[in-house]
């Protein structure tokens, strides 16, 4: 092994256990929670469901659960490992997109390194334990493929397959087409330039072209069968989302955790200026349109960094020899050197994975109403009761509280739509009909945050009680009929627990 490729080896397992450290989260995203229950659902009826089974507003209607597999993944590995089995899946996922990315930079190893893991810092806010992560990961293989596919063009035969398992794991195997079809575009930008002799474009072209639309065939290949072809459009046309998810907005340059991603367009403009990128419209094309779909919502970051990165290392400028320290040491030292640095990194990703396995508990309770959930667990009805949540703990009351409550809304945006889910906002904000919006919907219980508009309006509203709240949530539970509590209602027993009580999410 030549001096240059046992650098890149070494610095490619520092970057991976880097990483494995880094991009370690704990499991609190809001949408894990119904990803969870709806795994559960899938492992125990053996079927995937293809309604609502979730909310009272949308039960029984058409539901598209586009990450049916991810979902079993998920739940088996907290079925089996609680919070840390998922905290160390979805950083290994998450760092092997990474690892695939570094191998495809060329130039020093360390600047290679260097720019990725500037990268993933960009790519920071988008991390966790969510189905997106395969989407990352997967279009990191697809480039990775599609380059050495330029020397052994049997690489491509892999696409096909890998894309039928991300299909099913998530909804952005949309990204596989299209970031085919922008290199094609820069193809045939190439050849109008002349950049590209027109024989080797119309040889790249066929095969990108025929592979896309294999691609697009294989999408049925799914339990939801062509109704999936839709989901990506629904996805992308839907504008309400914007104004509830935050990854659906645009990056807010004034935060910390928005610099990287700055300085990754920064670098890159300083780069071209410089002339040190040189860099064909194959990959200017996707770079600009990923570029602008980053710009309008951070949850893009990441598939931006797929393109950017390579070019950063590129515009790093050339490594003196001083900075080789395989000429600086005995091979002896160098070995004993490098061991001892990825046994350092390894037990700090141990050290790191423990860690947020032992805090998980209480981060769960510093951000979700743990004993606003066990108050209404307590006095669940006899029969499933309408329960209106705060977006973001929708996905919670499901994990927790269904099938004895059935949620307004949650995390499924496309599920709800539009429209629906202005009336949402409308009720949380208190707007023109809020009351009356409520009634139409039959809601019978509430569980939002303290300060919120809607509960200092249901405080003022006689006609609903408080059984309990916390420092993070309120419940608030219609009177029965009559002006009756409701512990005189025979549908719901008497309450059982204090705002005091906390009841944890298991380990296992």
């Amino acid at each position: 092994m030549t001096k240059f490729a046992n650098s890149r080896l070494f610095f490619a397992g520092v970057l991976f256990l880097g990483l494995l450290a880094m991009t370690a989260r704990p499991t609190l995203d809001p949408d894990l929670w119904w990803h969870l229950r709806t795994g559960q659902v899938m492992v125990e009826t053996g079927h995937v469901p293809h309604t609502d089974p979730f909310s009272f507003t949308r039960a029984g209607q058409p539901w598209i659960a586009h990450e049916w597999l991810a979902e079993v993944i998920f739940y088996l590995l907290w079925k089996v490992g609680g919070a840390a089995a998922l905290i160390v899946f979805s950083s290994v996922i998450t760092s092997a997109g990474f690892l695939l990315l570094y191998a495809r930079c060329q130039g020093a190893p360390h600047w290679a390194a260097a720019a990725t893991v500037l990268g993933a810092l960009a790519a920071a806010p988008c991390w966790g334990t969510r189905a997106q992560m395969f989407t990352f990961t997967f279009a990191s293989l697809l480039l990775w493929l599609l380059e050495r596919a330029l020397d052994r063009p049997l690489a491509l035969l892999w696409i096909p397959p890998l894309f039928v398992l991300w299909v099913n794991l998530h909804g952005g195997f949309a990204l596989a087409p299209v970031l085919l079809l922008l290199i094609a575009l820069g193809l045939v930008v190439e050849t109008g330039t002349g950049a590209t002799p027109l024989a080797e474009a119309r040889r790249l072209l066929a095969r990108i072209l025929l592979l896309t639309v294999a691609c697009l065939a294989l999408v049925p290949l799914n339990p939801n069968g062509a109704h999936l072809y839709r989901y990506p459009f629904d996805t992308v046309t839907a504008s309400e989302p914007r104004s509830l998810i935050l990854e659906w907005q645009s990056p807010d340059f004034h935060r910390f955790m928005y610099k990287p991603f700055a300085a990754v367009i920064l670098l890159l403009i300083a780069g071209f200026a410089s002339k040190r990128i040189h860099a064909g419209a194959r990959t200017l094309v996707p770079l600009f349109f990923l570029l602008l779909a980053a710009l309008d919502a951070t949850r893009h970051m990441p598939i931006f960094m797929l393109i950017a990165v390579p070019l950063l290392a590129e515009a790093m400028p050339p490594s003196p020899a001083a900075l080789s320290f395989e000429t600086r040491r005995p091979r002896h030292a160098n070995r004993g050197f490098r061991a001892a640095v990825l046994v350092f990194l390894g037990a700090f990703a141990l050290w790191r994975w423990t860690t947020l396995s032992r805090t998980q508990e209480r981060r769960e309770a510093a951000l979700l109403p743990e004993a606003a959930v066990a108050c209404l667990l307590a006095q669940a009805p006899s029969r499933p009761a309408n329960l209106l949540a705060y977006y973001d703990w929708g996905g919670y009351a499901i994990w927790r509280l269904y099938p004895h409550y059935r949620v307004f809304v949650d995390g499924r945006a496309d599920l709800y739509g539009d429209l629906f889910l202005k009336q949402f906002r409308t009720i949380m904000g208190v707007g023109k009909g809020w009351s009356h919006l409520l009634e139409k919907q039959h809601v019978q219980a509430v569980l939002i945050p303290s300060d919120s508009a809607l509960a200092q309006a249901l405080l003022l509203d006689p006609s609903w009680t408080v059984p309990c709240r916390d420092s993070i949530g309120i419940v608030f539970l219609r009177r029965a009929p009559g002006g009756t509590t409701p512990e005189g209602n025979q549908d719901y027993p008497n309450p059982v627990v204090t705002s005091r009580t906390i009841v944890k999410w298991p380990t296992k």
